[in-house]
């Protein structure tokens, strides 16, 4: 890995942070949990998960939904679901 490698990481990741400051507050605080918990399980994609999850929470927001509508009362068990999705389905995280 070089440094241009790294400062791309860098620059994909504050993206992405700008993208779930721009939803509203209940969704960002269910994403935080939902990224503590896949970080303390860290699965190897999480880098595709993260995004995905992203974006199922801005199809959430433009759809009108509340973010317990999207992923149900259970945050870790959504976040099982996830990665079970990811290992089984490539490039279907989040979805």
């Amino acid at each position: 890995m070089g440094i241009r490698d790294i400062i791309e990481g860098k620059r994909q990741w504050r993206a992405h942070v700008a993208r779930i400051e721009a939803l509203p507050p209940d969704y960002r605080i269910v994403y935080r949990e939902i990224q503590k918990y896949l970080f303390k399980v860290g699965p190897a994609e999480l880098p595709e998960i993260l995004p995905g999850i992203a974006e199922f929470f801005e199809e959430g927001v433009a759809g009108g939904k509340s973010v317990m509508q999207l992923i149900g009362p259970d945050v870790a068990a959504f976040c099982d679901d996830v990665i079970a999705n990811s290992l089984t389905t490539p490039g279907a995280a989040g979805r």
